[in-house]
């Protein structure tokens, strides 16, 4: 692995299945690994095997809303760390505080690029600098 590319594995949460897709595909297109989950209960899931860099997580599901995994996932002291970035089609002032006060780093406006995905990866996730020793 050179230093110019380095892999994260990135959890994409969102009920909807073309949105999940559109973000695996231009994450895989550039380079990381991707894990899927379809709400926030099966992203909690998935959080301990897939031991992800960053998440991406919507906030409008049912039973589990971005906000309350967002929550729920920095409670943990293990992911307090664990950089999340909130997805949501809204881009109120509101919307984007209320994801700062759950421990969202960013929030990122859909429909997104793959450019924007990639640069946020980019910025948080485990390239922009080793943030935890266990990987």
């Amino acid at each position: 692995m050179t230093t110019n590319a380095i892999i994260n594995r990135v959890l994409v949460v969102d009920d909807s299945n073309t949105i999940r897709k559109s973000a695996a595909v231009f994450l895989r297109e550039g380079g990381h690994d991707v894990v899927l989950a379809e709400d926030g209960f099966d992203a909690l899931a998935k959080l301990n095997n897939s031991s992800p860099d960053i998440v991406f997580c919507d906030i409008s599901m049912p039973r589990l809303d971005g906000y309350q995994t967002c929550a729920i996932i920095k409670s943990n002291q293990k992911y307090a760390q664990l950089p999340i970035v909130l997805l949501s089609s809204r881009d109120g002032i509101f919307d984007k505080a209320r994801g700062r006060v759950v421990g969202a780093e960013h929030y990122l406006t859909k429909p997104f690029t793959k450019e924007q995905l990639l640069e946020v990866v980019k910025t948080f996730g485990r390239n922009s600098e080793e943030k935890r020793s266990d990987h």
